[in-house]
């Protein structure tokens, strides 16, 4: 759990010099800036290909190795990264089948990012050849302590190519085109394939009403990502073995599943970019909070990078509001206490030119540091110095939340019940809630993720389920875990295929002591009511009928038909308890129940009260206490701490919007 990839907390970011190769006394200015912003680091090179390679075969490397020695000689570690998320225009010239094509079969011209294909083995080729190459010069560099590959995988490719690549990937998960058919339910709408070159990927002028289909696609292509990562970090583990090697997630995105993604970095790391102080930030600040969670989560609680966000403001949003004083560095101590060993920016000093030239960045383009941005930067970088007692602690709760990419998938794709109506994410946030307004660590896992380390785990809207799921939740309830289940559970198996015999699937009825009738659906402006321990909740999108076997009620609608029958239960199953909530709610139900099932359960809760606003997380011996309200809050301590961001002791302390403190 536990894993130190650098002795401090890592506070720099993406650092592009070529951009000012021809001003090149601007390097010896960042330097300056660089050691008044306390900074530590800087990830070099994400986009140079064009710098490093202007011609095919022809090579500039002379700039680069100035750069690193005068980072090296000012006390930088330097973060080198590999350029294949923006080809040059000789490469897509020359060899145009790098290039992506659409659904609609048009190849695209040369532009932008990650407008490359993953199968083609011209541009794997040459990907290979400048890592190769970067590897062989840096690898003894003294400066150069981590890879950063690519960045931000993205997209996907229909050209023929990658046809041909999705038929021989389904080739290899069905054993015959007979068991695709019928995995994929082809006889529905003569939809029977009888040679695999019939096949092709879905796409709106062609078979897009497969959800099995969709679903192999999705696959198809996060694996092509794996792979094309593979390809690319190949001559990197021969060549420089001891140097670690990460590439940069994006929040939740769900082309790629990143849950698999992990198993093949050596650390994770995510770009974290809220949409601060546009108007609710406690509950930006609860979803930031998950999405770390969610990441920290994926290498069995080990420390994660920061790779990029920003000091000032973003230029993608439709309206870009600069954050209020010290935001930012509030959201980099969030990252550190749920995690994180680094805080990194995009990007170092402002672009002069291009499409992110109004983008936040340490440097803006009047060039000096009397900005209010620097100045944060800046004291920010020295209180992540008092932070080294944080570094290299990872943690796990004792609570898991079931969110799992293919699960999205599935619930993304699928048509019936609520087709407008139905977030699974946000689902999944309304089970987080209780626990982290107490403070309390959740782990957020997969549904194939060991169930058995935690005390309690709640699988929202867990839709579809992986071979294997229906065996790992009994067996984790027989052995006496908690596991909370939801409406619309166990509905189909991996390829989408609804299982017969009644819902939830399988020995699942019996785990639940319930079985599922028939879900109702619920229109905008209709709701039901359930009554639970005494209060009332609202029902609102979707919920089952069910009747119970073996499973006690806790609370029971109140309108329709099927008034008074059972909504929230509770059943014993050899050591442990399966409850099931059987409807959709805006949150209140959650908060309650929650507080009901964790009353004997020992979850790591901070000892003192957490008023409304505040967050609270611990990592290792130091707890970090974030004021996320409009409005300043005062927080009584239980006993006496030390404040390692002033040095007080203090047992109460007042914190201003934005404030945060560290104590120990």
């Amino acid at each position: 759990m536990d894993k130190k990839f650098f002795d401090y907390i890592i506070h720099g970011g993406d650092y592009n010099p070529d951009q000012w190769i021809n001003t090149p006394e601007i390097w010896d200015e960042d330097m300056r800036l660089m050691n008044l912003a306390n900074v530590n680091s800087a990830t070099v090179g994400i986009f140079a290909w064009s710098m490093l390679e202007p011609e095919e075969g022809v090579y500039n490397f002379e700039w680069l190795d100035e750069i690193l020695d005068k980072l090296h000689a000012n006390g930088k570690d330097v973060i080198l990264a590999t350029p294949s998320g923006a080809r040059p225009a000789w490469l897509a010239q020359k060899y145009p089948e790098v290039l992506r094509v659409n659904e609609n079969g048009i190849r695209n011209e040369y532009g932008v990012r990650h407008n490359h294909c993953l199968t083609s083995p011209v541009y794997r080729e040459k990907v290979r050849k400048i890592n190769t190459l970067l590897a062989e010069r840096y690898k003894n560099h003294p400066a150069v302590k981590m890879w950063h590959i690519s960045n931000e995988y993205c997209g996907e490719c229909h050209c023929e190519l990658c046809q041909e690549a999705f038929r021989d990937w389904l080739k290899v998960h069905y054993e015959s085109l007979d068991e695709l058919n019928e995995k994929w339910w082809n006889g529905f709408w003569s939809h029977k394939m009888t040679d695999w070159s019939q096949i092709n990927s879905p796409k709106d002028r062609g078979e897009n009403h497969v959800v099995a289909m969709k679903l192999a696609w999705r696959r198809f292509v996060s694996d092509s990502h794996i792979s094309f990562y593979e390809n690319e970090i190949a001559p990197l583990r021969e060549i420089t073995p001891d140097i670690p090697i990460t590439t940069n997630f994006m929040r939740m995105y769900d082309g790629i599943d990143y849950q698999d993604f992990a198993k093949h970095l050596d650390l994770i790391s995510w770009d974290n970019y809220p949409a601060w102080d546009k108007g609710e930030n406690a509950d930006e600040a609860l979803e930031a909070a998950f999405v770390h969670d969610t990441f920290r989560s994926m290498k069995d609680g080990q420390p994660f990078f920061l790779m990029e966000s920003t000091p000032s403001i973003v230029n993608w949003h439709d309206v870009n509001k600069i954050p209020k004083p010290m935001r930012q560095a509030q959201s980099s101590i969030q990252a550190v206490a749920h995690g994180a060993d680094s805080v990194q920016y995009f990007q170092w000093r402002k672009s002069r030119g291009g499409h992110e030239k109004f983008h936040g960045a340490v440097v803006d383009h009047c060039g000096h540091e009397n900005t209010r941005v620097f100045r944060e930067v800046s004291k920010l970088g020295a209180d992540l110095q008092k932070l080294g007692g944080a570094v290299g602690k990872g943690y796990n709760g004792k609570v898991a939340i079931v969110y799992d990419w293919q699960n999205k998938w599935a619930v993304d794709v699928f048509c019936g019940y609520n087709n407008t109506k139905r977030n699974y994410l946000a689902e999944c946030l309304k089970w987080y809630r209780p626990f982290y307004e107490r403070g309390i660590a959740v782990d957020i896992i997969p549904m194939d993720g060991d169930f058995a380390k935690y005390d309690l785990v709640i699988a929202p809207f867990l839709y579809m389920l992986k071979d294997g799921t229906i065996d790992r939740i009994e067996g984790y309830v027989r052995n006496g875990g908690k596991f909370v289940g939801t409406y619309l559970m166990g509905i189909v198996d991996k390829d989408d295929l609804c299982y017969l015999g009644g819902f939830p699937a399988g020995k699942l009825k019996d785990v639940f002591g319930l079985e599922v009738e028939e879900p109702d659906s619920l229109p905008e402006g209709m709701t039901n009511t359930v009554s639970c321990n005494g209060k009332n909740y609202t029902v609102v999108d979707i919920c089952d009928i069910l009747h119970t076997t073996s499973a006690q009620t806790l609370g029971s609608y109140k309108a329709d038909f099927y008034k008074d029958t059972p909504a929230v239960t509770v059943n014993s199953y050899g050591k442990g308890k399966a409850y099931y909530a059987a409807f959709a709610n805006g949150g209140d139900f959650m908060t309650d129940f929650i507080r009901d099932i964790i009353a004997d359960l020992d979850l790591g809760a901070p000892a003192f009260e957490i008023p409304d606003g505040v967050s609270v997380r611990k990592r290792g011996d130091l707890t970090f206490i974030l004021n996320f309200a409009d409005e300043e809050r005062t927080v009584t301590l239980d006993k006496e701490y030390t404040n390692l961001i002033t040095d007080e002791k203090i047992t109460e302390i007042t914190l201003p919007t934005c404030g945060y403190a560290v104590v120990e």
